[in-house]
């Protein structure tokens, strides 16, 4: 799922020099700017609404009402169309499309380590490179202004993550493809740098991520019925059974799903027999979506749990109109957007969950992963100072790695330059997006009562 082609092959100086020629295109500076006009934030999260399950509607108005930075994670739709409303470097790459500070975290790679990485890919597509990067520093200024932080502090932080962007995209494209592929961001690394209180913290969320097993998992929301066959434990409204008609569909649809992964993980989960599934509520921006959980047990009972999620048209397609090439729009129509979803999270991630998987439903698509494989994050709103720069500059180091896997990404650091003029530009658009997003969520939470 990529955007390559057969033209002759250009050299790396052919790449940094065309992403300079497109600065006459697209100044820098235009980076700042951002469109206001026309905008109707609430009629695009009621469109959205429409397509999700109605009961569980007012559910997402609730924690979305939460807070500033809480609405901000929920409007990743909202961010996509002002960014289609304004300038662009007009450079594609890879992106995830929802790239703020609470969508990185920790999980358990194959070799049973704990990285840090990305970790949301449902609204992933080919959009130009800024647009994540946009969305990242925004979410910096959200959760700086949201815990009352100094605002130098705020400012230098996502100053930082911009300039840390350019350095390591830079620095990643002096690597060779094969280098860049293979690097992913071991979590213990990050004890051996940064002040005490980062790694005190660090080392805190590493061990509430080794926690957050499968079979934890297994013990705190399932329980071993009389007649010996484990079910979910229902807890309302967040994770409710479903009538056996969809049981089935869902459970059946786990065979779909192994056509797509590998011959070593389809014989892996064939020691494995569905007991009970369940529809489970997931995150913010993703609540109203169909997602279940089931889990799978072996003859010696130990458990396997997986969870199965819907996966939407993009944000970035639907309401930033990014036109995707051929190849990926013939891909889309083949596999459907669970496989879009699936095919750029192993892109942009270092290491992915090797149980990732999709199929398509009979009206919706979804894509199946592993449930709590020592999932973890960082609530970057809980940070000290120093710290929550520590962080910010983190997750842009992961951004440029996801970015650099793109053909293109030579074209971003020529574009970029030196950085400075696109620190200021997009550190100045981020500003201004954080005090729509206020407003946006002033309007929300008066509408909601």
């Amino acid at each position: 799922m990529t955007t390559s082609d057969s033209s002759p092959q250009t050299t790396a100086a052919d790449e940094r020099a065309a992403g300079r020629t497109q600065r006459r295109r697209a100044p820098r500076r235009a980076l700042s700017q951002l469109a206001t006009t026309g905008r109707d934030p609430l009629g695009i999260l009621a469109a959205q609404n429409e397509t999700r399950l109605p009961e569980l509607v007012p559910l997402r108005a609730e924690r979305m009402a939460a807070s500033a930075f809480a609405f901000y994670r929920g409007t990743a739709a909202l961010m996509a169309a002002d960014l289609a409303a304004g300038p662009s470097s007009g450079i594609h790459v890879a992106s995830c499309g929802d790239a703020h500070v609470a969508n990185f975290g920790f999980y358990a790679s194959p070799q049973r380590t704990l990285v840090f990485d990305l970790n949301d890919f449902d609204e992933a597509a080919w959009a130009p490179w800024e647009w994540d990067l946009k969305r990242l520093v925004a979410s910096i200024v959200v959760a700086g202004q949201a815990t009352a932080r100094d605002d130098a502090v705020t400012r230098d932080a996502a100053e930082a993550a911009v300039r840390q962007y350019a350095t390591a995209l830079r620095q990643g494209q002096l690597a060779p493809p094969i280098e860049r592929y293979y690097q992913h961001f071991d979590a213990a690394g990050g004890l051996r740098s940064g002040s005490k209180d980062a790694r005190r913290t660090l080392r805190a969320a590493i061990a509430s991520a080794q926690k957050r097993t499968g079979e934890k998992a297994t013990r705190k929301l399932t329980v071993l019925g009389e007649d010996g066959r484990r079910r979910f434990v229902e807890e309302p409204p967040t994770m409710t059974h479903i009538g056996p008609e969809l049981e089935a569909r869902v459970t059946s649809s786990l065979h779909e799903y192994l056509a797509t992964t590998r011959a070593d993980i389809r014989l892996l989960v064939s020691h494995y027999t569905a007991t009970d599934t369940v529809r489970r509520v997931v995150g913010v921006g993703s609540v109203g979506t169909r997602c279940y959980v089931t889990v799978l047990v072996a003859r010696d009972g130990s458990a396997l749990l997986m969870q199965t999620k819907e996966a939407g048209r993009s944000v970035l397609v639907e309401y930033g109109g990014c036109p995707q090439s051929p190849e990926i729009t013939e891909f889309v129509a083949q596999t459907g957007e669970g496989g879009r979803v699936v095919a750029l999270q192993r892109i942009l991630q270092g290491v992915s969950d090797p149980l990732l998987g999709h199929f398509r439903g009979t009206s919706h698509d979804y894509y199946a992963r592993q449930f709590r494989d020592m999932k973890g994050g960082i609530d970057a709103e809980t940070l000290d100072d120093a710290t929550f720069r520590l962080y910010a500059k983190a997750c842009a180091a992961v951004l440029a790695r996801a970015h650099g896997q793109s053909p293109t990404a030579g074209q971003v650091v020529g574009y970029i330059g030196d950085a400075k003029a696109v620190t200021e530009a997009i550190v100045e658009w981020s500003y201004a997006y954080a005090a729509l997003s206020r407003a946006d969520y002033d309007a929300f939470v008066a509408a909601a009562g």
